[in-house]
């Protein structure tokens, strides 16, 4: 069974953490797997750093950044992650933008995150609909779940679409803004919340973008199975590096 199926299966609140591969320095992607492992985390997201990242907010944006000049390229990640299930036993999702995919050759991508135990993928900019025709045949033959981002605004007959194709989480964006974190939920956003997860859907929801601290946190596991965190836990990187990473997981749990 997939470990996102297993995580998913748990009885309690999920905590997923987002950070980009190679940064704050180009060695740090296996060190942080491991701190955020050793602090408890549910799953873990690795950011693909891409030069025109249209959905991240200017803190993922400056991390991926730093990265690529750090030298992160797709084959540094695949080798970096080499033997990583030896020590890594969460779910670990790779989140990146499908051009990098299509030039290192989709089928050769899913491939080779099969080999080195990655569980699925997030690709913000991958229309369901031409996953569903082009490529989950793909991603299933290499074991791979893609999860589908959902916002505000998308119709739920959208929604139910997604939900229909998706084997694994759905990504229930907090707001059609970038990302970024925020302090709070507004009346907007919670009624949005209690809508999707209204709607019956087989898929389980994990909640992202905005959530930076435990009331946010707290706010966007009320109305599903968990949550995402990723400028605020970047930002945490940039001003701490590598360490404390168990402290700011406290923070947002407790």
């Amino acid at each position: 069974m997939n470990r996102i199926t297993q995580t998913l299966g748990k009885d309690k609140k999920l905590l997923s953490i987002y950070f980009t591969a190679g940064y704050p320095d180009l060695e740090d992607t296996i060190p942080v797997l491991q701190q955020l492992q050793d602090s408890g985390v549910d799953m873990i997201e690795l950011g693909l750093p891409f030069s025109d990242p249209l959905a991240d907010g200017p803190t993922i944006q400056e991390s991926s950044t730093q990265a690529l000049h750090n030298g992160m390229t797709t084959e540094k990640l695949f080798s970096q992650l080499e033997g990583v299930r030896d020590k890594i036993h969460v779910p670990l999702v790779v989140m990146g933008y499908f051009n990098p995919m299509m030039q290192y050759g989709v089928e050769r991508f899913c491939k080779r995150c099969q080999e080195v135990g990655v569980d699925g993928l997030i690709v913000p900019d991958l229309p369901v609909d031409v996953y569903h025709e082009q490529y989950q045949s793909v991603f299933q033959q290499h074991g791979l779940m893609n999860m589908f981002l959902i916002t505000p605004q998308t119709p739920d007959s959208r929604i139910r679409y997604i939900d229909e194709v998706s084997e694994g989480f759905i990504y229930m964006v907090s707001s059609a803004a970038t990302t970024g974190a925020k302090s709070s939920f507004g009346d907007e956003q919670e009624a949005y919340f209690k809508r999707i997860a209204s709607m019956g859907l087989k898929s389980k929801l994990l909640v992202g973008f905005g959530i930076s601290n435990s009331t946010t946190y707290q706010a966007a596991v009320a109305h599903s199975k968990g949550a995402i965190i990723g400028s605020a836990f970047i930002k945490h990187l940039k001003n701490h590096g590598s360490d404390s990473v168990a402290n700011f997981i406290k923070q947002i749990r407790d």
